[in-house]
């Protein structure tokens, strides 16, 4: 599959409503820009064939704190599975082929392995959209567990949640509801992308930065920030026309913006006028 029909899979999948959305294929429909050779359906049957081992393990009864535990159990100690803490920022940890192949990731992407696995036994299961290290949990009334799929599947409670956030930011933080909010799966999928662009800017890989851009701007066409970020890569790459177009765009929705004066020098450069 080429970069151009990989883009095309992406973009018809996320079209559907959120719940329809296959996470594990759009996954790997963003996996197979940077693998153009990938085997879509060698990896979802690894899923499906590990959701098979683990539902001859599970017992019963399902009582939901068991079967976390066996799922842990089997994902973390029998297949290894584990956040990748010595090269946190390799992109490789961000695509889903290499998370299952190599075992490691990022909270992110190990949170999708245990999400489509526990889909897969029917288990439902939701990601939660913490600041700064993504969670997910059982989506079952009043249960007010998390899981941290980077950490071994290590189960929190809210006040684990917030001591979690204070570590990360080194310094007290007061736990607010939308910092455990679930999130959808577009979500998800901009989070995967939003990682790869920072790195790939890092790196000043700026044609890939622009990949992860342009797929975020696919699920949220209106994202302003997106808009800028596109314009400032096309800038950088010589796609004036681009850039100008998607900088109008961007002052046009947020002209108070603190950037928005460079914005017009930038837009002046290209031969644009806007107004103050």
């Amino acid at each position: 599959m080429n970069f151009s029909s990989a883009r095309q899979y992406f973009d018809q999948e996320i079209q559907q409503p959120d719940e329809r959305i296959d996470l594990a294929k759009a996954a790997l429909y963003i996996a197979q820009e940077e693998y153009p050779n990938l085997d879509q359906e060698e990896y979802l049957n690894a899923l499906d064939t590990m959701a098979l081992e683990l539902q001859e393990r599970l017992p019963s009864q399902r009582y939901p704190l068991r079967v976390i535990q066996d799922i842990n159990r089997y994902l973390y100690d029998d297949l290894g599975y584990g956040g990748n803490k010595a090269d946190y920022y390799d992109p490789r940890n961000s695509f889903l082929n290499d998370v299952i192949d190599r075992r490691v990731g990022i909270p992110i992407t190990l949170a999708i392995v245990y999400l489509e696995v526990a889909r897969r036994i029917d288990f439902p299961m939701v990601g939660v959209g913490m600041p700064g290290h993504f969670l997910i949990r059982p989506e079952i009334a009043d249960m007010d567990i998390f899981i941290d799929a980077f950490n071994g599947g290590e189960i929190m409670f809210p006040q684990d949640c917030q001591e979690r956030l204070s570590q990360i930011y080194r310094q007290p933080v007061q736990l607010r509801p939308e910092f455990l909010a679930t999130v959808s799966k577009r979500q998800i999928l901009a989070r995967i992308l939003a990682n790869l662009k920072y790195i790939y800017l890092n790196q000043q890989e700026l044609d890939k930065a622009l990949a992860a851009v342009e797929r975020i701007l696919l699920l949220f066409p209106g994202a302003s920030i997106e808009l800028r970020d596109r314009g400032l890569l096309c800038y950088e790459l010589g796609r004036f026309v681009q850039a100008a177009n998607d900088l109008e765009t961007y002052l046009a929705k947020a002209p108070h913006a603190q950037d928005a004066a460079l914005i017009r020098q930038i837009l002046t450069l290209l031969g644009r006028t806007s107004e103050q």
